[in-house]
C-alpha cells in the first residue's frame, strides 16, 4: 500500500478516473514529488483504493483508480464532548483525538468556557490531515457548539457517557464493549465543571465517572488521556 493517502470526498470505483483539486495536486506534485506512473492511495468512508496518476497538467494531477484496498471501517464509535479552548492547544488536542481514534466532537460551551467560538473549516481540515495521517477511514463528524442541557436531553440512552471528574475517587473504568451505543466522553473547561454541571451529568442515566489522574490535568491533557483510556480497554 502506497504511504501517501489523501482524503476523496466523491465516489470512488475501479477504473473511475478523475482529477485531484488544486490544493492536493500541489501536495503531491510539490511537496511528495510523484509523478505520472506513480501510485497513492484515495480514501472516504467506503473504504480506500489505490490510485496511478494518468497525467499532470497546468498544475493539476488526473489518476484512475486500479484497486481497492480495504473495506469501510467497522469500529466503535467513541464521541468527545469537550470545552473549547484557545488556538494552539485546541488544534493538538482535535489532531490527537482524531488519531486516538474519535468518531464524533461534539463542542459545548459550558458555565466556564472562556472561548465561545471555533472556527470549524479549520477543525475539518486538521481532522482531515490527522486521518489521512493516521491511516483511518472514517472522517470524523464535528457538530455545531451547544450548551450542556441540550447535549444531555439530545442524547438521552443513545451514548454511554463518560464522565472525568476530579471529586470521585473511582480510578476503574468498566466498559460493556458488547453494548451497541456510542462512547462518549466529556471533559470539561480549564476551569472546571460548575456543581451545578456535574449534577446534570451525574444524573444522566448512563454515565461512568472516572477520575483519570490524582494531578489536575490541562484540557488537552484530560482529552488524550480519557480517550487513549478508552482505546486500550476496547482492544482487550
Amino acid at each position: 500500500m502506497s504511504n501517501i493517502r489523501l482524503f476523496f470526498s466523491e465516489s470512488l470505483s475501479i477504473n473511475l478516473k478523475s482529477k485531484l483539486n488544486k490544493s492536493q495536486s500541489h501536495y503531491l506534485t510539490k511537496v511528495m514529488r510523484i509523478k505520472i506512473g506513480d501510485n497513492f492511495s484515495l480514501f472516504n468512508s467506503n473504504g480506500e483504493w489505490l490510485a496511478k496518476i494518468l497525467d499532470i497538467s497546468k498544475g493539476i494531477l488526473e489518476f484512475i483508480i486500479i484497486e481497492k484496498l480495504r473495506h469501510k471501517d467497522i469500529t466503535k464509535e467513541i464521541w468527545l464532548a469537550f470545552s473549547p479552548i484557545k488556538s494552539n492547544y485546541f488544534n493538538f488536542m482535535i489532531q490527537k483525538a482524531t488519531e486516538l481514534g474519535v468518531t464524533r466532537f461534539i463542542p459545548i460551551i459550558f458555565d466556564r468556557t472562556i472561548v465561545r467560538k471555533i472556527n470549524k473549516e479549520r477543525l475539518e481540515k486538521i481532522i482531515i490531515e490527522a486521518t489521512e495521517q493516521s491511516n483511518r477511514i472514517n472522517i470524523p463528524t464535528l457538530e455545531k457548539p451547544q450548551n450542556l442541557k441540550k447535549f444531555l436531553s439530545n442524547n438521552l440512552k443513545k451514548i454511554d457517557l463518560v464522565f472525568t471528574d476530579l471529586n470521585t475517587t473511582k480510578k476503574k473504568l468498566e466498559i460493556n464493549k458488547e453494548a451497541n451505543k456510542p462512547l462518549c466522553a466529556i471533559v470539561g473547561p480549564e476551569g472546571d465543571f460548575t456543581e451545578k454541571e456535574r449534577e446534570l451529568i451525574l444524573n444522566f442515566k448512563s454515565v461512568k465517572s472516572i477520575n483519570i489522574n490524582q494531578n489536575i490535568l490541562r484540557a488537552e491533557t484530560a482529552t488524550i488521556s480519557i480517550i487513549s483510556i478508552i482505546g486500550y480497554i476496547l482492544s482487550l
